[in-house]
């Protein structure tokens, strides 16, 4: 292992920036002070210019693997993860077969061992059947316990009302849901069948996973928490009325914490006959209103965690008709990056955007030694440089799935490196394959 000596960057790091060096050694940080000596079995980064930050956590991703490998798996997202400045994933039980036995945890923890090139956790995925296999989770063993309140892959809508409850009531750690009512949107789907038949425009699809169906959700499962007194952590936030359901402010002592993703910052319902089934997600892209609304909420704290919701499918598949293109975007690569703009346009400190994305998450899922640049802990960083645009193209796009929503258009800053427990696997230009991720840990 290499160790490495980053001079003059500018640290964005707990509300402050300033410039420093940073020494990393034996996959830690060292030290952080000004004008440190070079030592002789030192690579040394001159980063002048740029900005030094702790690397992305990423509390929600799909890789598709086991099962899915067609469109993904861990070593091709990972790899396009590090690219972006992600250091740490957080992956979602949706796969083939899903996340929801103690042995197929431990299976995704075996299989991303051997490929990732960051470091990893799992969510444990909640059914209407395995009550008993939520209750006996270790809680260090899962990243968190995921509950898809509405349509979902396979067998992982929980709809029972009374295992809905049992599970706010008795999981052992945090719990994360994805909000959406599937009657209301069962019913709106129907209406647009019978005034559109077989061709309901993508233009729909706001409509159809409509906010009603999402604002329906989330005050349920706000409702079962405070009953219960459950750690609640709703993801992809999208729209202004779920909005007033959190509390602004800092993360610390919150029970009820709310995530929105990269794309609910980039695109609205004005995009969709630009980009069609390629913005299609769930919960949907809606109004600018609703879009100006997150900004402000992330802003201001309502919004606690920025996270991407990664979902590669095939081009094949996504240019099927709207009803059988699958919902998701590819997003790791360049979601930092994306996140960025807002700090560019001053719509959000970069500060703030920083806490976002690294401290917010390490702090809410309890991740030991990550998420910050201090002293002694993991040496998790990206350096961003934002002197550097940078324009999208297909070409460079490391997913499997060979395509970004973001194509063609250009970001005012780059990723000009990113280390995993201290060694550079992202230099600007390539990845370095070599490098293995570690399981997360986690202080609970």
């Amino acid at each position: 292992m290499k160790n490495w000596l980053i001079r003059n960057a500018e640290l964005v790091n707990e509300g402050a920036r300033r410039v420093a060096d940073v020494r990393l050694r034996d996959g830690r940080i060292e030290t952080i002070a000004p004008e440190l000596a070079a030592r002789g079995d030192e690579t040394v980064v001159d980063a002048a210019g740029c900005w030094l930050l702790p690397g992305m956590i990423d509390d929600q991703v799909h890789f598709r693997e086991p099962g899915l490998e067609h469109k993904a798996d861990f070593a091709t997202e990972s790899r396009a993860a590090v690219a972006g400045g992600i250091t740490s994933y957080m992956e979602m039980p949706n796969s083939k077969p899903t996340t929801t036995t103690l042995d197929a945890l431990e299976d995704k923890y075996v299989r991303a061992a051997a490929k990732s090139v960051a470091n990893h956790a799992f969510y444990l995925g909640a059914t209407n059947d395995n009550l008993e296999v939520i209750r006996a989770l270790d809680p260090r063993a899962a990243c968190g316990i995921k509950i898809f309140m509405g349509a979902s892959t396979g067998n992982m809508l929980v709809d029972d009302p009374a295992i809905l409850d049992a599970i706010f009531r008795d999981a052992p750690t945090i719990v994360v849901t994805h909000c959406e009512d599937t009657p209301t949107i069962e019913a709106n789907l129907a209406k647009e069948r019978e005034r559109y038949g077989d061709a309901i425009p993508v233009e729909r699809h706001p409509y159809i996973r409509s906010r009603e169906a999402c604002l329906k959700s989330s005050t349920l499962a706000i409702e079962l928490a405070r009953r219960h007194g459950t750690r609640l952590h709703i993801l992809h936030v999208t729209t202004a009325e779920e909005l007033a359901l959190f509390t602004p402010g800092p993360l610390r002592g919150k029970r009820i914490t709310a995530e929105t993703c990269v794309h609910f910052l980039q695109f609205s319902e004005r995009d969709y006959p630009r980009l069609g089934n390629w913005i299609k997600c769930n919960p949907a892209i809606k109004s600018e209103s609703d879009r100006l609304a997150i900004i402000a909420a992330l802003r201001e704290g309502r919004i606690d965690v920025l996270a991407t919701d990664h979902a590669p499918h095939t081009l094949a598949e996504k240019a099927l008709p709207y009803e059988q293109a699958p919902s998701g975007l590819p997003l790791v690569q360049f979601a930092l990056q994306c996140a960025l703009e807002q700090a560019f346009d001053g719509n959000v400190a970069l500060e703030r955007i920083v806490e976002s994305l690294t401290h917010a998450p390490a702090e809410l899922f309890q991740v030991s030694k990550r998420g910050y640049l201090r002293e002694g802990y993991f040496a998790d960083l990206v350096l961003v440089d934002p002197r550097k645009p940078h324009t999208v193209t297909r070409e460079e796009v490391l997913s499997r799935c060979g395509w970004s929503p973001f194509e063609g258009h250009t970001f005012r800053s780059s990723i000009a490196s990113t280390w995993v427990n201290g060694q550079r696997v992202w230099d600007g230009e390539r990845v370095d394959d070599t490098v293995r991720g570690m399981r997360l840990e986690f202080d609970r």
